[in-house]
C-alpha cells in the first residue's frame, strides 16, 4: 500500500489537529485527577479516578460542599478535598463538629467527628478552607504549615465524575448542606 505525500499529509494534520485539541480539553477544561490517600473516605477511595472541570470557578467561586482539587503549599502536590468554608465566613470545631458562622453544620458525608478542636478563624478574601472527609487523618486546610487558607488560583477545579472503577463510576454530587443553632455547643468561657 502506498501513500500520496498529500495522503501522508492529510494524517499528520488529522493527528496533530487531534492532539492540539486534547491538549485544549485537558488545559482549559476537564483534567482526570487519581485519588490517593485515605483523607476523603468515605465519599472517596484510594485509587479512584475523577473527571475534574476546570472551567466553572472561571465564572464562579467554589460553595461549600464541593470536591476539588486544590494545589497546597507544595505545587508539585495535589490534593483533592471538600470546601468547607468561603471568603468573608467564620469556621471552628468545637465538640467534634464544625460551625460556620456560629451555626452547626450537618456533614452527612465525614467518616467521623473530629477529634481535636480548632480555635475561630476567619477566611480571607479569595480564599477557601477545605478539609478531608476523613477528619481525623487528613492533611487541610487546619494545617496552616503545609496547606491553610486555599487561594482560589491554588483551585484546579471541581470533582464531577468518578470514572474507575467502572463499578464505581458516578457523578459527584454537591450535598445540601444544612446548619442549625446549637445550644448545647456554645463556649461561655467557664
Amino acid at each position: 500500500m502506498e501513500f500520496s505525500k498529500s495522503e501522508t499529509r492529510e494524517w499528520i494534520e488529522s493527528i496533530a489537529g487531534s492532539v492540539l485539541l486534547a491538549m485544549f480539553i485537558m488545559v482549559f477544561l476537564f483534567q482526570t485527577y487519581k485519588v490517593e490517600g485515605k483523607s476523603m473516605e468515605p465519599s472517596l477511595h484510594e485509587g479512584q479516578r475523577l473527571i475534574v472541570d476546570k472551567l466553572t470557578y472561571r465564572f464562579r467561586p467554589p460553595k461549600p460542599g464541593e470536591i476539588v482539587v486544590i494545589k497546597p503549599k507544595d505545587p508539585r502536590k495535589k490534593f483533592v478535598k471538600r470546601v468547607v468554608a468561603t471568603e468573608g465566613q467564620n469556621l471552628r470545631i468545637y465538640r467534634g463538629k464544625l460551625q460556620i458562622n456560629g451555626l452547626s453544620v450537618e456533614e452527612p458525608y465525614i467518616k467521623e467527628e473530629m477529634d481535636q478542636d480548632y480555635e475561630w478563624t476567619f477566611i480571607p478574601d479569595d480564599s477557601v478552607f477545605v478539609m478531608g472527609d476523613n477528619r481525623n487523618r487528613s492533611m487541610d486546610s487546619r494545617d496552616m504549615r503545609n496547606v491553610g487558607f486555599v487561594p482560589l488560583k491554588n483551585v484546579v477545579g471541581r470533582a464531577v465524575v468518578i470514572y474507575w472503577p467502572p463499578k464505581d463510576a458516578k457523578i459527584v454530587k454537591r450535598p445540601e448542606l444544612k446548619s442549625k443553632f446549637d445550644f448545647n455547643n456554645i463556649d461561655f468561657g467557664d
